[in-house]
């Protein structure tokens, strides 16, 4: 069985590719000291100017590009100001621009958190989820289809803000088989169905219980297959879950984030195992899904075993959860968060 250090120093050879919802993070940070007069709401001053930040299926390309991997971000962005601000800022991060298309249809998705005292005050979102234009999805099949072949793994970032269609996801899933690549998806409860097949996917365990759900209302087949539990409170809940998504979506693996209680990562003919948390202090869980898919693809791209992925993932969870805000993990914090734990 191949090192963690081995894999780890790995990392660097392989090229990825991400598509996927990609969202503008904006940060305001300042300061409270009062109440407002006209609403009881608190008053920020704010300190400095905003900072930007790639979010979404950018954020899952920022953990590859931290990690050393060579990334590539296919995804829509609007023809605004924001737009331009989002390509400049994966420019900085050296993430590869050339999938990112305009869509006139839609402003770019934007996040913006105030956050005063290392508290988050409030979140604005903007955005409009338009389904995909024949003319972008055109763009996107086309793009994938020139230059899937030069990628090593596939990553589908699904958060459900109309990038991923049922046309572009199966037109993507089918290309990946035919060329033979890794395809994993942190997935979106709605689209479920439509992840057939892949290597992997890796929801958490809200995901997970939803998706049972929604697999039981839209699918006749759901209670022949066993599918009898909405609700995952016990480990017990989460075996027997994982066990039937294995088998209802025909994946190679699942893996199931947990939270504190850590992961749970199946495998086809195999029984469970569990994962347990590796995260001294939490702060705050902004990203972390994005860093789990993102390490652990990574990792299968280099050989390692599917419960080699997800423990170096957990790993990597543990490291993000401790800072503030959606932070990519380095090369060198993964490796030494392993070694601390004798596992390199």
């Amino acid at each position: 069985m191949t090192s963690y250090k081995h894999l780890i120093a790995s990392f660097k050879s392989k090229k990825i590719l991400v598509l996927g919802d990609v969202i503008l993070d904006q940060h305001i940070r300042g300061t409270v000291s009062r109440v407002s007069p006209e609403a009881p709401v608190p008053i920020v001053l704010q300190d400095g100017e905003p900072t930007y930040s790639p979010g979404g299926a950018a954020n899952v390309a920022s953990n590859l590009k931290s990690l050393g991997a060579n990334v590539t971000l296919v995804g829509r962005i609007g023809s605004d100001n924001e737009g331009k601000i989002f390509l400049s800022s994966l420019k900085k991060n050296k993430i590869s621009t050339k999938g990112i298309f305009k869509d006139q249809s839609i402003p770019t998705i934007i996040k913006t958190r105030i956050v005063a005292h290392h508290q988050q005050v409030l979140r604005l979102d903007r955005e409009q989820n338009n389904d995909l234009s024949s003319k972008t999805l055109n763009k996107l099949q086309n793009f994938l289809t020139k230059n899937i072949g030069h990628y090593d793994a596939i990553i589908l970032s699904d958060y459900g803000k109309g990038l991923l269609s049922k046309a572009l996801i199966e037109f993507t899933c089918d290309l990946s088989r035919r060329e033979k690549k890794i395809i994993t998806v942190d997935p979106k409860v709605e689209h479920f169905s439509y992840y057939e097949g892949v290597t992997s996917i890796t929801p958490n365990r809200k995901e997970a219980e939803n998706a049972i759900r929604n697999i039981k209302i839209t699918h006749s087949a759901s209670h022949r297959l066993g599918l009898n539990s909405d609700c995952l409170k016990t480990l017990l809940d989460v075996e027997r879950a994982g066990q039937q998504l294995l088998k209802f979506l025909k994946l190679e693996s699942l893996l199931i984030t947990l939270g504190e209680q850590g992961m749970c990562v199946f495998e086809k003919g195999q029984k469970s195992k569990q994962i347990f948390t590796r995260a001294r202090e939490v702060f705050d869980v902004t990203g972390a899904g994005d860093t789990v898919i993102a390490v652990f693809t990574l990792a299968l791209s280099v050989g390692a075993t599917k419960f080699q992925a997800a423990d170096l993932a957990n790993y990597a969870a543990g490291i993000v959860v401790g800072k503030m805000g959606a932070v990519a993990v380095t090369r060198d914090e993964l490796f030494n968060a392993v070694k601390h734990h004798g596992a390199a």
